[in-house]
């Protein structure tokens, strides 16, 4: 059905009037900018970014790909697809509180992790270790979700997303705590481009990223938020910490839970931020939430009983890697399926991209049971039906 022209037009006066009541360096949809034509819609820019990702195939395998936690059944622990929407939540809120653009805050934080592989950041090590040693360049999840949406979604021809939101999700960096997150309003398209080429060869760390938006600093900082406490519960969900291990300078300033500890950090940063361009924390604040940050990384995320799964999983990665990467070379359609998938993707994807490139492509994109079944199926008939727990 189409559109009454005259409702139309009503609705789009009515979404530009709410727009121009956003800050004055906020991003507004008008001056979205596209790498391609897209016909007319009644939906903002940004809005209509967001539909495109939640009803991508990368998007729908947020489902069942790992957080921070893997091999382990408790259905209460953070996945992936819990996650961003947290990030979602939590920096639409700044944004509301600080009169940003909401939606292209919603679209960046959506699609942020969509490039993540299976199990987490140890995977993406894995990945990334293995593309070095056959020097065909590095694999950082932030950029390959921009690879994700811009290069390889609908067979190899992308989604055709704005360089806003395309600009932000590359730039997110959970890893990287700023005292100040500011933008750079000058950056343009062919910059974005050019940094993310060079971030796939390793000559372009994205952690040196700025984005073109103060929302994207929203979204970077919103992503540190919603996982430093949430870490935090999941590790004493599985006994990993007790409550007191967290030094009391920490929970003093920040909170002792999760609840209290997002609190803290989002009416610290909309206090401390409220009508600049630049997005900051108190001293205290700042200097708690880096000390939680470190002390989560040497508690939790090297914790022995976490770690013990490290050799599983970098066997299967390995393994279902050169398998995928046999059957390219042969083009034969075996266990993994890799041929099924390559022979539907563009002809300008086969023609830019090296065969492990493109494993990288492939592998990563699976989610954590699929990686797991598959690897199975290559390992049970050599192994004269050992299961996958025996091994």
């Amino acid at each position: 059905m189409e559109w009454n022209a005259a409702v139309k037009d009503r609705i789009k006066a009515r979404l530009k009037e709410k727009e121009n009541t956003l800050a004055s360096y906020a991003c507004k949809s008008s001056d979205a900018i596209r790498f391609h034509e897209m016909l007319d819609d009644v939906r903002l820019n940004f809005s209509h970014d967001s539909d495109k990702i939640v009803n991508s195939y990368c998007y729908s395998r947020y489902i069942d790909k790992t957080q921070v936690f893997y091999l382990v059944e408790n259905d209460h622990i953070t996945h992936r697809v819990l996650h961003v929407q947290l990030v979602s939540k939590i920096a639409r809120t700044i944004g509301r509180f600080l009169n940003l653009n909401e939606d292209l805050i919603e679209a960046i934080s959506l699609g942020h992790d969509v490039g993540h592989t299976p199990f987490g950041h140890d995977g993406e090590r894995i990945i990334s270790g293995i593309l070095q040693e056959k020097n065909e360049g590095i694999f950082e999840h932030n950029v390959q979700s921009f690879r994700l949406f811009h290069d390889l979604e609908v067979y190899g021809t992308g989604l055709n997303l704005t360089a806003q939101v395309l600009d932000g999700i590359i730039c997110h960096n959970g890893e990287i705590l700023k005292n100040e997150y500011c933008c750079n309003r000058n950056k343009t398209p062919d910059r974005l481009l050019d940094e993310y080429k060079k971030s796939l060869d390793g000559s372009f760390k994205s952690k040196d990223m700025v984005p073109m938006t103060l929302e994207g600093g929203v979204m970077r900082i919103s992503d540190v938020i919603a996982y430093v406490g949430r870490d935090v519960k999941d590790a004493l969900i599985l006994k990993l910490i007790k409550p007191e291990d967290v030094p009391k300078e920490i929970t003093e300033i920040l909170g002792d839970d999760n609840e209290k500890i997002v609190n803290t950090l989002i009416t610290d940063l909309v206090n401390n931020s409220i009508d600049k361009d630049s997005l900051s924390f108190s001293p205290d604040v700042f200097n708690a939430l880096n000390q939680l940050k470190n002390w989560n990384y040497n508690n939790i995320y090297t914790n022995p009983k976490k770690s013990s799964q490290d050799e599983k999983i970098k066997k299967m990665f390995r393994t279902v890697f050169e398998i995928c990467l046999e059957e390219l070379h042969s083009g034969e359609k075996k266990v993994t399926g890799i041929n099924h998938w390559y022979e539907k993707m563009s002809e300008k994807y086969k023609e830019t991209n090296s065969l492990p490139r493109v494993v990288a492509d492939y592998v990563s994109g699976m989610t954590d049971d699929y990686l797991m079944n598959i690897y199975k199926e290559i390992v049970i008939p050599k192994s004269f039906g050992i299961s996958f727990e025996e091994k």
